[in-house]
């Protein structure tokens, strides 16, 4: 039998709490997804004012994230460099703003983060990866 590391819904509202804060200085409104390693959703929170499609949005890059095991940046980098077949893919959101979480080496689940441009969504989620990696 293998042992798996798993997000708690602790873990994922720290994660959150850190995106958020990241967000709030920023003086940005988006919406946070966190899946676990399984692909379901153990937290979802949209900030004030956040646009309504950033719920879906948000959800697509985190489960993109997780599927690759890499950024959804990296998928975007794909796309723009002229591999534009990597859209068609179903249910796959090539924008940055999605990224696996990693804990020694083990992708433990993912977060997206949609509501403002998609280098700034990296920039939060980013920033709820480091609330639990340390990175």
């Amino acid at each position: 039998m293998l042992t798996k590391k798993t997000l708690s819904l602790a873990d994922a509202k720290q994660i959150a709490a850190a995106a958020e804060a990241k967000a709030v200085a920023e003086g940005w409104n988006v919406v946070i997804a966190i899946h676990d390693a399984g692909g379901h959703l153990i937290y979802l929170q949209r900030m004030d004012g956040t646009q309504l499609g950033s719920v879906v949005v948000a959800q697509e890059k985190s489960r993109t994230a997780l599927l690759f095991k890499r950024p959804t940046k990296m998928l975007e980098d794909v796309v723009l460099s002229g591999r534009v077949h990597m859209m068609s893919l179903p249910g796959i959101t090539s924008v940055e703003g999605g990224l696996p979480i990693v804990v020694d080496g083990e992708v433990v689940g993912s977060i997206g983060v949609s509501g403002v441009q998609s280098f700034q969504d990296g920039q939060v989620a980013a920033a709820g990866v480091a609330a639990i990696t340390g990175g």
